[in-house]
């Protein structure tokens, strides 16, 4: 057992609390405690590079609490653990949600409760009192306010849109002590699976083999723009085939600059950018095959059940965030802009 990765997760506990019970002047404060001065901060577009934890609460979370002055916080997944380059994690999973009041990066107020999902990692250094997080990788799932609004602009989802679930367990909110052979099994699993489903379309579809890595009733939970497919045919049709088609040369995932880390029967990756493709063959989400380069970022979560009988390991859910804004910027689209001409034409 190791109690370094425990003590990294109630790092960000006095974090959460002040987020859950959204007042500024704690916020700020609990963001001064446990971030360094000039901590990397890295945020979905259009936010981009923020200056440290000043420039996370001054260009996004003020301006969110305004959008939604009851603002609250609400964690599903809280993981950590280490990366095989030897870096310390926490990843966080959930929502922020609130009643939706005023506008937010142009996106109209609804006047209703809104949820945003959120995927956030932190890179944390030193030990005790001495830890702090020195980087922040987070999406912030900004289409799915859009969708909310009555303003998203772009083409509609394959996939299911709905307020996606937390583990189907409910025991995402990781307390113990950390396992390092149950941790690294998990991780192990998702990697393996991420090398197979990279042989294809190199090799036929079978290479894959879905069914060895995935539960049977597994749920695949996708972006706004997106959405979520359930088992091996819904993950395919609503998401893996249009991807495959329109990036078949897609590169990335378990190689490059990702950081895979376990905690237990949860895993988490996080990087800046993971993936690189170009966009050909059929396009994707609407845009037509341009065959441009793009970068994508894609910050995830799984959770792996073992059989009881057998110990056979085998994922059942996955959350996953792609920064969709950031690919059709990529694109020459400007979502925001779009959303902005939208709006418009439905207030006059």
């Amino acid at each position: 057992m190791n109690t370094v990765h425990r003590a990294d997760r109630q790092l960000l506990d006095p974090l959460r609390a002040a987020l859950y019970d959204f007042e500024p002047d704690s916020v700020r404060s609990a963001l001064a405690d446990v971030f360094i001065p000039n901590a990397e901060v890295h945020l979905a577009y259009p936010f981009e590079d923020l200056a440290g934890a000043d420039g996370l609460y001054g260009e996004a979370f003020e301006p969110l609490c305004r959008a939604m002055p009851d603002l609250e916080r609400r964690d599903f997944i809280v993981m950590a653990g280490p990366d095989p380059y030897g870096h310390r994690w926490v990843g966080c999973g959930g929502y922020y949600t609130g009643t939706f009041v005023e506008p937010f990066l142009g996106i109209p107020p609804s006047g209703h409760q809104a949820s945003m999902r959120f995927h956030e990692f932190y890179r944390i250094e030193g030990e005790g009192p001495s830890a702090k997080i020195v980087e922040m990788q987070a999406l912030w799932d900004i289409p799915e306010l859009m969708m909310q609004a009555g303003v998203w602009p772009m083409g509609p989802s394959l996939g299911r849109e709905w307020l996606v679930p937390g583990p189907a367990r409910c025991d995402g909110l990781l307390e113990g002590a950390w396992n390092q052979e149950r941790s690294q099994a998990s991780a192990d699993h998702v990697i393996g699976m991420l090398v197979d489903m990279g042989k294809h379309p190199d090799e036929p579809e079978e290479a894959m083999r879905l069914d060895h890595w995935w539960h049977p009733r597994f749920s695949w939970y996708g972006p706004a723009g997106i959405g979520t497919g359930r088992g091996v045919d819904g993950f395919r049709r609503w998401h893996q085939i249009p991807f495959l088609a329109a990036m078949p040369d897609r590169r990335g995932g378990y190689k490059g600059d990702a950081h895979f880390f376990g905690d237990g029967d949860f895993v988490g990756v996080t990087a800046w950018p993971g993936m690189s493709m170009t966009v050909s063959g059929d396009g994707w989400l609407g845009i037509p095959p341009m065959g441009k380069a793009i970068t994508m970022r894609s910050l995830d979560f799984w959770r792996v059940e073992r059989n009881a009988s057998d110990g056979v390991l085998s994922i059942r859910e996955n959350w996953v965030l792609v920064d969709l804004l950031d690919v059709w910027q990529q694109l020459g689209v400007d979502v925001l802009a779009r959303m902005r001409q939208l709006a418009s034409v439905r207030n006059r």
